[in-house]
């Protein structure tokens, strides 16, 4: 497996299409509710690729100066409990760091909150975030 900074084209597409199998067609999630204001050309992403095939993916985009917001993180179900998700975290944060960031945020379910607090996240249990599909708590961590 490989993983990239999504700066090209095929690369974005692969984002996308691991958000779609895994998102929008699991949850039936709608394309203009997972595809939202922060996905532009701008928005960043990570990409683990097995041999050719995208297999998960990471969104990052700004929220200030201090902060990035890590969003979108996606394994496909077959390539759960493999590590991936944590490599593609790791990946995310050492990007927001090279980019002058020093926090990262996660927006996170609720049963995923012990995944992100393995890898230092803090959760603010008191911020509960509605959201249309999930209920999500957002976490930080300084990096």
């Amino acid at each position: 497996m490989e993983i990239f900074r999504a700066e090209t084209t095929a690369l974005r597409a692969g984002a996308y299409y691991v958000r779609i199998q895994a998102m929008a067609r699991k949850h039936q999630i709608p394309l203009d509710v997972e595809f939202d204001e922060h996905d532009t050309p701008d928005t960043k992403y990570v990409v683990v690729v097995d041999n050719y095939l995208p297999v998960a993916t990471c969104r990052l985009y700004p929220i200030d100066d201090k902060r990035m917001m890590l969003g979108r993180i996606v394994v496909l179900p077959e390539y759960r409990h493999q590590g991936i998700g944590t490599l593609v975290v790791r990946e995310a944060e050492v990007w927001a760091k090279e980019l002058g960031f020093t926090t990262t945020v996660v927006e996170s379910r609720d049963n995923k909150i012990p995944f992100y607090e393995s890898m230092g996240y803090v959760a603010d249990l008191d911020r509960k975030i509605e959201g249309d599909t999930f209920t999500c708590y957002r976490m930080e961590k300084d990096i």
